[in-house]
């Protein structure tokens, strides 16, 4: 994602493993989304969730590289505005059910907001001097911080095959990084605060969500209410930021605005991080969490090679080697990481 956060229109790849099922049983309620009667839901769900996370990651990569677009936070602006107008149409309509935006709810999900809005924004700056596979391997360093979060604060114990894959994932990251032929600092610092970002959003999100829970009406937060609401919330913080960083002058000047098929890809890149929200609870009612965190992990392989091979990234066989260690631990990771919970 790997484990993967839905909560977020960029398709944050970043969900705790033992929160699935519970989003899965949460999800549950056949009114929640109406889905075709289609045979083989699983096959068809995981394939749309696959196509969807890697979609979005290859296509913010374009837009920011491959364009040359240097307004990240305006791009989040744009990707949670195109979110939020189509998870509110569908609501109105009654296709979904989401939460009431109270100032009760509000108040209690402002902390995790905050964390939400720095993820996106650093995962758009390190996006666009990282390679994608480089990115995948990075990214697991977020999971050995959850990890080291979850034993000092809640004081929970992981086996040793969970300790051992997060040392693979060290490794594989450490040495990825000084063989990255395309190593760029500015991306890798970007990248470091993204990481600590995410696994304080993925902490911080499980101390808030009892709270929250008890903010709404019905008792309940379902992940699309979870998306309406970061997106909702981030819609000031993101106009702030725009201004604060003054990307406003570089807005009226690109003449990217002036470019239809960019605004169509724009587009294109909120639609896929909302798809990413519906085919992962797609896909979680069809299947096990088992199968949605190891589908999860063995999807970062094939995203890995198509960056490499869409973006004609300059590698070496050591660093090759690296990242495909990576990705195994990621795999290893999703295993022990289940296993460990079924345990306890």
């Amino acid at each position: 994602m790997a484990s993967r956060s839905t909560t977020g229109s960029f398709g944050v790849d970043d969900t705790d493993l033992e929160d699935v099922k519970a989003s899965k049983d949460r999800d549950c309620p056949s009114h929640y989304l109406r889905l075709p009667n289609i045979q083989n839901q699983s096959l068809l769900s995981g394939l749309a969730y696959c196509i969807a996370s890697c979609s979005m990651i290859l296509v913010n990569k374009f837009i920011l590289s491959g364009y040359g677009f240097s307004a990240g936070i305006s791009l989040m602006l744009y990707q949670n505005i195109v979110s939020v107008t189509i998870v509110s149409t569908l609501s109105l309509s009654g296709v979904i059910q989401t939460e009431p935006l109270t100032w009760k709810l509000i108040k209690v999900w402002l902390p995790v907001n905050v964390i939400f809005v720095g993820m996106l924004i650093t995962s758009m700056f390190s996006l666009k001097y990282i390679n994608v596979a480089m990115l995948t391997i990075l990214k697991n360093i977020a999971n050995v911080l959850t990890a080291s979060g979850e034993t000092y604060f809640f004081k929970k114990q992981h086996d040793r095959q969970v300790w051992i894959s997060l040392m693979l994932m060290i490794i594989s990251a450490i040495a990825g990084g000084v063989t990255d032929l395309s190593f760029h600092p500015v991306g890798y610092t970007w990248q470091f605060f993204n990481c600590l970002l995410t696994a304080s959003y993925s902490l911080t999100l499980r101390h808030v969500m009892d709270s929250a829970k008890q903010a709404t009406k019905s008792g309940n937060l379902n992940e699309l209410s979870m998306v309406l609401l970061n997106n909702v919330l981030s819609l000031p913080s993101g106009i702030i930021l725009v201004l604060g960083f003054n990307e406003v002058e570089y807005l009226l000047e690109t003449p990217l605005l002036r470019t239809p098929m960019f605004w169509l890809v724009i587009t294109a890149s909120g639609v896929l991080g909302l798809a990413i929200s519906f085919t992962s609870m797609w896909f979680l009612r069809q299947t096990s969490a088992t199968t949605y965190s190891l589908v999860g992990s063995l999807n970062k392989i094939p995203l890995s090679i198509t960056g490499i091979l869409l973006f004609k990234v300059r590698t070496s066989m050591e660093n090759s080697i690296s990242i495909l260690l990576g990705l195994l631990a990621g795999v290893f990771f999703a295993r022990a990481k289940l296993r460990d919970s079924s345990q306890s």
